[in-house]
């Protein structure tokens, strides 16, 4: 089994952080159900304002409020405005990985949608590995 990526909210910029929270991220429903990441399900952020790398799991906000708030000790490594990059993953046999094509979204500084974009493994014709970012239809 390989751990790949699976979905992908790049560079979403960090709404608030609430140290007294229970703990997790509260992210738009909208944005995880067009990325496909569901709630209570584990994902890795990584803050490119500071490099700090952590680990926590989803929990939905409101819809339509772009919301990417950091929750308990998670508050800590991020302030507001911070752009992250949350991404969640799948473990895999080898052979399926040519047919999943996992799903980035890129952002706006107000956290609308820019890019609905996608990644593709194939194989060149000597059948190496090949890899492409494929843009889908605008969201």
């Amino acid at each position: 089994m390989r751990k790949i990526v699976r979905a992908k909210l790049h560079g979403i910029r960090v709404t608030g952080a609430d140290l007294d929270y229970h703990g997790s991220i509260t992210l738009d429903p909208d944005h995880c159900e067009a990325a496909g990441i569901l709630p209570m399900e584990f994902v890795d952020i990584w803050n490119k304002n500071s490099g700090a790398r952590i680990s926590t799991y989803v929990i939905y906000g409101e819809r339509g409020s772009r919301c990417c708030i950091l929750n308990g000790a998670a508050a800590r490594t991020c302030q507001r405005g911070d752009e992250v990059i949350i991404a969640n993953s799948e473990y895999i046999q080898e052979s399926e990985l040519e047919h999943i094509k996992p799903v980035v979204l890129t952002f706006h500084p107000d956290n609308s949608v820019r890019e609905h974009l996608g990644y593709s493994v194939g194989r060149d014709e000597q059948g190496r590995l090949s890899f492409e970012i494929v843009r889908f239809d605008p969201v």
